[in-house]
């Protein structure tokens, strides 16, 4: 139990003001993954006024780490994502974006907020004497969006070294599927590994008046549409977590000619490693069944993010923390769904966990994430510093794990 719970509360009052500020300013000016220039020269102008963090730029391309040392003791990190999204935002706010066609629409601004908000609250501190151990900073670029070579933010900052002395990781995402006041949090699997499948069934074309002198790819596609979408229910355990989708189908040129291929794009959702690789399995199979028809396919993988792989001890820490800084929090326990989270791959390194923290406005509209009037109640943010400033407080002091 912390000997004065409101400490903390005290400090974040004390700056609420800056978080909301500092939130509305990034709102203001979206960047899309790894184009975060302004954002990332706004995040380190900020650490550099604090006085006493080192400040280390160019990260994984766009991305600041901040480092903050006193005294021996524990390495921890605290991650906040900074792009947007390539959404026209409908808002009618002071706040609302200024980039048309670029929009945070998944709460990164607050995120960078929070993360500023908690080492000012440590910097301070830190100065007074009052802390002891290592923490670090991590205001990662592209959470949304891979580079060239198919990597987001998180894994490039992994590449660079930025975990290797860390022993634990935390993070959160504002969730505005519950209000402020309501925190979500799951053991284990949280979010999807996400994978993404290009194929093609590719068969010979010809005139669409004589059709037995063709190897019709469109035909074969019937049978192929309806085997991949039994696929979950049939060839996937039902106590496995997965979904598969197919977005895109491109083929053909003109009503009276038959193509020569068609091409299929998809999206491939899991929980655990198993069931990742059984359902790429199961769908390149799928796309076998066109050979039967005298056809032929080709199928690739791009694989994403893995599955977000939440640490139950760190969780218990956030959970603890959380319902001694608020005694009324109620606490919500199930995954997060099936969206994809590069957050993962951190975890996948370190023991670590994410918790969703309640954001919804008062005002009976549905401003889901990704949505052009995603927006969030900003008493969320005193709460979101609290909690992780206050978790962070714990694990430098080797508490809880």
């Amino acid at each position: 139990m912390i000997t004065d719970k409101q400490t903390i509360i005290e400090e974040v009052r004390a700056i609420s003001h800056q978080l909301c500020e500092w939130r509305r300013h990034l709102h203001q000016y979206p960047e899309l993954s790894f184009q975060e220039y302004e954002t990332g020269r706004f995040v380190s102008s900020k650490l550099n006024e604090f006085g006493n963090i080192s400040v280390q730029t160019n990260v994984a391309k766009t991305g600041v780490v901040g480092t903050l040392s006193s005294g021996s003791g524990p390495t921890i990190a605290i991650r906040a994502d900074m792009d947007a999204l390539p959404i026209l935002e409908q808002n009618t706010h002071s706040y609302r974006s200024k980039r048309d066609g670029v929009m945070h629409a998944c709460g990164h601004d607050a995120h960078t907020a929070i993360l500023l908000g908690i080492a000012k609250i440590f910097s301070d501190r830190c100065k007074e004497g009052k802390m002891s151990g290592t923490i670090k900073f991590l205001f990662q670029p592209a959470e949304e969006d891979p580079d060239d070579e198919g990597l987001s933010g998180a894994p490039r900052m992994i590449q660079e070294g930025i975990l290797d002395d860390v022993e634990t990781v935390v993070a959160l995402h504002v969730c505005p599927w519950h209000p402020v006041g309501v925190i979500q949090v799951n053991d284990g699997y949280s979010m999807a590994n996400v994978d993404v499948f290009h194929a093609k069934i590719i068969g010979s074309g010809g005139h669409g008046g004589y059709p037995h002198l063709t190897k019709d790819p469109i035909w074969m596609l019937g049978s192929v549409l309806q085997a991949f979408y039994g696929l979950v229910s049939r060839r996937i355990s039902p106590l496995d977590t997965a979904a598969a989708s197919i977005g895109k189908i491109n083929t053909g040129t003109a009503s009276n000619i038959i193509p020569e291929e068609v091409s299929i794009t998809g999206t491939l959702r899991t929980y655990s490693p198993e069931a990742r690789e059984q359902l790429i399995k199961e769908v390149e199979n799928v796309f076998k069944i066109t050979e039967s028809f005298g056809g032929s396919y080709t199928f690739n993988v791009e694989r994403g993010e893995p599955a977000l792989k939440n640490d139950p001890a760190v969780n218990a820490l956030l959970v603890q923390t959380a319902r001694d800084l608020y005694p009324e929090i109620q606490v919500e326990r199930e995954p997060f769904g099936m969206g994809g989270e590069d957050f993962g791959y951190m975890t996948q390194k370190i023991p670590g966990a994410m918790f969703f923290l309640g954001c919804s406005l008062e005002d009976g509209k549905n401003r889901d994430l990704h949505t052009n009037i995603f927006d969030i109640d900003e008493r969320c943010l005193e709460m979101g510093v609290s909690i992780l400033a206050e978790t962070a407080d714990r694990l430098l002091a080797g508490k809880g794990l």
